[in-house]
């Protein structure tokens, strides 16, 4: 195999990545030792999350084939993608998170759901609670309006079993 061939069978999958992944997140990691590099890989990737480092070059030509051109301007130096295939909001959360306790570490841009998003968009998806808890208060917001019918039909009882006492 050629390095040609190799090369472009690196476009290839950086493009299905891209495509496949719900979120993705492009970081410089210039100033992080190895130490610090090798925790927040391990935090990725027990969030199922996938962190490369691929040459700039590449991953613009897979911007190009994935229509993510906005993404090449942030391709410049040292970059690292974090690829989250399952969750929107986590490849975000435990970078941003990283990224508060670690200066070196910046968020560059992202593309969420296929649109290409910048370091702010980024941060503030970051900050919005993950899957489970958005899923928690949407139930507690269903289950307020029944808890309270069955406090108030419990006070009624309790009224007319005081008045027939």
């Amino acid at each position: 195999m050629s390095v040609l061939e190799q090369k472009q069978q690196v476009v290839a999958v950086i493009a299905e990545k891209l495509r496949d992944s719900k979120s993705t997140v492009v970081v410089d990691y210039r100033g992080l030792n190895v130490a610090e590099v090798t925790e927040l890989r391990k935090q990725l990737r027990e969030a199922g999350i996938e962190f490369k480092v691929y040459k700039n070059t590449l991953t613009r030509r897979a911007t190009e084939a994935t229509e993510l051109t906005e993404l090449d301007q942030h391709l410049v130096g040292p970059t690292a993608i974090a690829f989250g295939a399952e969750d929107v909001i986590a490849p975000a959360k435990i970078i941003n998170d990283f990224a508060k306790k670690h200066e070196a570490l910046e968020i560059k841009a992202g593309v969420i759901e296929g649109q290409v998003a910048s370091a702010e968009e980024i941060k503030a998806l970051a900050e919005l609670p993950s899957r489970d808890g958005l899923l928690s208060m949407l139930l507690s917001v269903l289950q307020a309006p029944m808890r309270n019918m069955a406090l108030a039909t419990k006070a009624v009882a309790d009224q007319k079993e005081e008045q027939g006492a």
